[in-house]
């Protein structure tokens, strides 16, 4: 028979200290993915209410005043949409390499050193969004 035991309320809250890189992984690689699920939703549902009628004429289009570029156009003068645009590529890029690292692992390549990997995928994020912090705050001043 297996024994089992009320652990309390206190470890509950305290066992995060124990995590290690490869549960870090798993928690950061699932709320990454659901950030861009609602993003993905989010954006159906702002672009969806801008799209231009099917009877608009060629020369409105072309001249930009239509609803959808305007909405844009709007949208990126925000100083908040920028910075949101920056979490939303930290967001992608970490998922992305952390996914391109699972692959690798499910494939038995670099199973030693899947810390490391993790770490390194930590970093190349980092780094990414750093480099390209000045690319998307530059029009918005």
């Amino acid at each position: 028979m297996s024994q089992s035991y009320n652990r309390g309320l206190i470890e509950d809250f305290s066992r995060w200290r124990e995590f290690e890189a490869g549960m870090w992984a798993w928690i950061f690689h699932k709320f990454t993915g659901w950030v861009l699920i609602g993003y993905l939703f989010t954006h159906i549902a702002v672009l969806s209410t801008a799209i231009p009628a099917s009877g608009a004429e060629t020369a409105v289009l072309q001249a930009g005043n239509d609803v959808y570029t305007q909405t844009i156009v709007s949208l990126e003068g925000l100083l908040l949409v920028r910075v949101l645009e920056v979490g939303l590529l930290s967001v992608a890029v970490f998922h992305m390499l952390n996914g391109a690292r699972l692959l690798l692992v499910d494939l038995g390549v670099g199973l030693e050193s899947q810390d490391k990997s993790f770490y390194a995928s930590l970093i190349l994020t980092g780094a990414i969004t750093v480099a390209s912090v000045p690319t998307f705050i530059a029009g918005a001043f």
